[in-house]
């Protein structure tokens, strides 16, 4: 595992400055990567193209662009850019966000003296304007033992930042469209007996928007919950007691206003 490969999926609704920003923390990363993936879900715009056509000349041969026809999702995307990734290692960027200029070489040196791990996140720092203004940090259990008994009540991963054996994503069946679909992937990853190690210094700065509690709120979310936790009392990954105590509080949680919603997060789910 000498090298890794980055995966980002881009579509016609993102800002080409962010855009712009998210390349650039790539390669300034102080282990380059040798292969970044990126995948254009559906016709972009002028401004996104001329940011992407912008990198593809200054790294042409790093820099590998697959344009779909259609949009069809994140799930979608990733599933098909991960297919096109030449290392084991993939680390996932999304097209907002900003990494930490040791993000990678801090991922690579824990999957280099760690043989029991699969994946690797870190400590997020969500911000909504400027990164030098941090609205809350998510920072999760670190050892593998600690994130299996984590996710059996909250995402145990920051997908922003994580960094995984491609292997361990495909032979889980990979992504599947969902409202919490990084969460479903991250339960059948664990089921399927792979490992996660969850860095506790902060690997990148996550552009939350000033929608980010709206988001995580409303009937279809407080839906997508239910669901997501059915799957796992149905396959025996939590009993039929938490399966009640973690819709009770999450649903709640979701339909509750957002103000309220809001407070909670930052006084009871993040760190300021």
């Amino acid at each position: 595992m000498d090298n890794y490969s980055v995966l980002m999926s881009v579509y016609h609704k993102e800002k080409a400055e962010f855009l712009r920003e998210a390349f650039d923390s790539i390669w300034n990363q102080t282990v380059q990567t040798n292969d970044f993936v990126l995948i254009c879900d559906g016709p972009l715009n002028e401004e996104l193209d001329k940011v992407i056509d912008e990198n593809l000349k200054a790294h042409p041969d790093v820099l590998h662009i697959i344009r779909l026809e259609k949009n069809g999702g994140l799930a979608n995307a990733l599933n098909i850019g991960i297919k096109q990734c030449k290392n084991e290692l993939v680390a996932r960027m999304d097209s907002d966000d900003i990494s930490y200029p040791d993000r990678c070489e801090r991922q690579l040196k824990i999957f280099e003296s760690r043989d029991d791990v699969d994946l690797v996140s870190g400590t997020i720092e969500e911000f909504i304007e400027s990164k030098d203004v941090i609205e809350s940090r998510r920072e999760l259990p670190q050892e593998p033992e600690e994130v299996y008994e984590y996710c059996k009540t909250r995402c145990p991963f920051n997908h922003p930042c994580i960094m995984y054996k491609k292997t361990a994503i495909e032979e889980s069946g990979g992504y599947i469209t969902f409202k919490l679909e990084d969460y479903y992937l991250w339960v059948r990853v664990l089921q399927h007996g792979f490992r996660g190690y969850n860095i506790k210094e902060s690997l990148l700065w996550m552009r939350a928007g000033a929608n980010m509690y709206k988001r995580r709120g409303g009937k279809q979310y407080a839906e997508a919950v239910k669901e997501l936790f059915k799957y796992m009392r149905d396959s025996g990954f939590i009993t039929k007691g938490q399966y009640f105590k973690c819709t009770t509080v999450r649903c709640a949680g979701a339909l509750a206003p957002n103000w309220l919603r809001k407070f909670l997060y930052k006084t009871l789910l993040r760190k300021s």
